[in-house]
């Protein structure tokens, strides 16, 4: 066991975000850790490292959908794993749509649901969207749909539909755009629970629309596998989370010995006793041989929406 002094954080005017979270690298608990996180992100990227982002929780609604967009953009990632709602909120967006903060005085056990339900407003916390903004996402994916060619046997993996999705978007704020444009592959394992999929499920009902849910599978494996390194950003756990891990179990063993994920960061506010995949410890990951026993890992317990975007600014300033 070897034994670090903790050294206190020490604040100074006009000081950048890098600047205090190298502060914090002096610091234990979550300080600590998200210096670590910072420290082995930085270490991804200036290292020849394949990265793979998991996106689940609310993250878009919240406001970090610039972020993730320019963490795609900049090619802070190279492969994206994510829930469908984040991909519908995405859209959202994407068509002049926003979500709205209710305000704190307002934000608490005391709003009326089936008031809002009248309103015809769908609330995600604190956060709220009307709900005409899923009836234009509605004509937009079926116009989407629309425009694919199922004639025949072809069938289209899940990546090349959000792919498709992204094509028709112009907003350069949009995740799936921005995907389109920096040749970053997004993966949505579980699509179906989300409106793009009832919108698929429904549009299927009258015409041709040939999915293969699990072609999207040699796709990621490969990635993997043909990687120098690679590294994990997991934010929240979910399916996205598993999706990214399980690709180590079909090549446990690689080149030189070396097994599972090289480096790991997760950001997560559950913890492990429920036994639930977005609390498990990367520790535990490790005894599946998904991340290896050797890997740079650290797990940040810290609300997504605070810890990444001082992550991303702490890094813009050390790799740009």
């Amino acid at each position: 066991m070897q034994l670090t002094a903790v050294e206190g954080v020490r604040i100074g005017r006009g000081m950048s975000v890098d600047e205090l979270v190298r502060e914090l690298g002096g610091c234990a608990f979550g300080a600590g850790r998200l210096a670590r996180a910072v420290d082995i992100y930085e270490e991804m990227l200036r290292e020849e490292t394949t990265k793979f982002l998991g996106i689940a929780g609310a993250l878009v609604p919240a406001g970090m959908r610039n972020v993730i967009a320019q963490m795609v953009r900049e090619r802070y990632v190279d492969v994206v794993v994510t829930t469908g709602a984040n991909l519908v909120h995405d859209i959202i967006e994407a068509l002049g749509d926003h979500h709205y903060k209710i305000e704190e005085s307002a934000a608490s056990d005391t709003v009326d649901d089936a008031w809002l339900r009248g309103q015809g407003v769908d609330r995600i916390y604190d956060v709220v969207v009307h709900d005409e903004a899923f009836a234009k996402l509605e004509d937009f994916v079926r116009g989407v749909f629309d425009k694919l060619d199922c004639s025949g046997d072809k069938r289209y993996s899940i990546r090349e539909l959000t792919k498709a999705i992204g094509e028709n978007l112009s907003d350069r704020n949009s995740i799936l755009r921005s995907a389109v444009d920096s040749e970053v592959p997004i993966f949505c394992p579980a699509i179906a629970d989300s409106m793009i999929g009832l919108h698929a499920w429904i549009y299927k009902q009258t015409e041709a629309l040939n999915v293969d849910a699990f072609a999207d599978m040699k796709e990621l494996i490969d990635i993997f596998c043909e990687a120098k390194r690679t590294g994990a950003i997991i934010l929240g756990g979910g399916v996205p989370k598993n999706f990214i891990f399980q690709t180590a179990l079909v090549a446990p063993t690689r080149e030189e010995g070396r097994e599972g994920f090289d480096y790991a960061i997760q950001i997560t506010t559950d913890t492990p006793e429920n036994g639930g995949l977005s609390g498990a410890t990367l520790d535990e990951a490790k005894s599946w041989g998904k991340i290896g026993v050797k890997a740079e890992a650290v797990t940040l317990y810290s609300d997504v929406t605070i810890a990444l975007p001082i992550i991303i600014a702490a890094l813009q300033t050390r790799v740009g």
